[in-house]
């Protein structure tokens, strides 16, 4: 039995807007979502990279007009770039005869060429939701340490073995290099995407520098940059930008870039076991990209995710922005009896933090005497979804 938190807010976005786009990479839980969305719509599902339903697609008009009234779900939209005038069209025929909410369903793993065609054609007419991994509070079957090891992926989670996971894991990327980004105009020969994105494994966390990866694969800056676009665009890595105001202090403006998923990194590094993830040398940064991406996730599009880092020293590795004047700090740390640096209490009085939180690996959740919240991640995970909508139940 898996929770996917999302299935409630795609559910709640369909009651007020006449399509709702759902992105995320492939393979991450967009299509049994929305399966299980059709069965509780009574829903039609199409996907375009099978045959047979581009071709049913293929006018869509005359195919569509005679489904008004029922929830179309359309898989891989990114495809078949000429439906999206003519939903357009569906939707504002439908208004017309009254339905006005909840027409369209729209999967995609490329975020940039959806954005790009609906803000075009459906302006006003969609509303869009990110579909991550499968997060610490949606897999309450596991512990910790494994979805931080497989990652949240639900063929790499669910696989019988950490050997198997790491199979699926391989495949995975293999598959977005020879196949996927090719087929995007992505001309960089597969083995050197491979040796760059060990690079940015191995610079999990880091800010971002092109010029440095660039003269060691020998491609320039801008292909480097270029490629981080793309992965960026298909959901796989984020880019945490920092917060910076006048505080009289020189800050870091360059990203931070990560990985989203954990278990994406421990493949590129060739990390199969927690042991050997807890032996390395970036286990750090691999712990602080897996819980930044637990507390974005949950924290929803409602909430700003920053970091915040001066020349001195003082650092906060993820502020969250729920209003102009209401920021939490947060210091990441894998062990339950770290304590934060003092950059970080220098930082938190730079921002005027409301909250300052010590988030680690362990279950307990306690406050210090000087007031630091020490929380187990899904404790905070907790907080942050309660702002949120409530877990329907699929099974897996």
């Amino acid at each position: 039995m898996l929770e996917r938190h999302d299935i409630a807010e795609v559910l709640d976005l369909l009651g007020e807007f006449p399509s709702v786009a759902l992105l995320g990479p492939r393979q991450v839980g967009k299509t049994t979502l929305a399966k299980a969305v059709a069965r509780d719509r009574d829903g039609l599902y199409f996907d375009m990279e099978r045959p047979a339903d581009r071709q049913a697609l293929a006018d869509p008009l005359p195919s569509l007009t005679p489904l008004q009234g029922r929830l179309v779900i359309i898989d891989e939209v990114q495809r078949t770039p000429e439906i999206f005038p003519a939903l357009r069209s569906l939707i504002d025929d439908r208004r017309e005869a009254g339905f006005r909410k909840g027409q369209f369903l729209l999967l995609g793993s490329s975020s940039r060429e959806i954005m790009r065609e609906t803000s075009e054609s459906l302006a006003g007419r969609m509303a869009y939701l990110d579909l991550p991994p499968l997060l610490a509070d949606e897999t309450p079957d596991h512990d910790i340490a494994t979805l931080w090891l497989r990652g949240g992926f639900p063929e790499s989670l669910l696989a019988g073995s950490d050997r198997s996971s790491m199979l699926w894991r391989d495949h995975f990327l293999t598959q977005y290099r020879e196949r996927d980004l090719p087929s995007l105009g992505v001309r960089t020969p597969a083995q050197t995407l491979g040796r760059l994105w060990m690079m940015l494994a191995t610079a999990q966390g880091g800010p971002f520098n092109a010029s440095i990866m660039a003269a060691s694969l020998g491609l320039s800056p801008h292909t480097i940059t270029a490629h981080v676009d793309t992965l960026c665009d298909l959901m796989l890595l984020r880019r945490l930008q920092p917060w910076y105001v006048n505080v009289g202090k020189r800050l870091t403006k360059a990203p931070k870039i990560y990985w989203r998923d954990s278990g994406i990194v421990h493949s590129l590094l060739h990390l199969p076991t927690i042991r050997d993830v807890l032996g390395h040398v970036a286990m750090g940064a691999s712990w602080e990209g897996f819980v930044i991406q637990q507390c974005i996730s949950a924290a929803g599009q409602g909430v700003k995710p920053w970091y915040y880092r001066t020349s001195a020293g003082a650092e906060i590795d993820l502020m969250l922005e729920l209003t102009p004047d209401r920021r939490w700090a947060i210091e990441v740390k894998h062990s339950s009896a770290a304590t934060p640096s003092r950059g970080f209490h220098i930082a938190c009085d730079d921002v005027e933090a409301e909250r300052r939180i010590v988030l680690h690996s362990g279950d307990r959740s306690w406050k210090s005497s000087a007031g630091i919240e020490f929380l187990a991640v899904r404790a905070m995970m907790a907080e942050l979804r309660a702002r949120r909508h409530p877990a329907l139940q699929l099974h897996a």
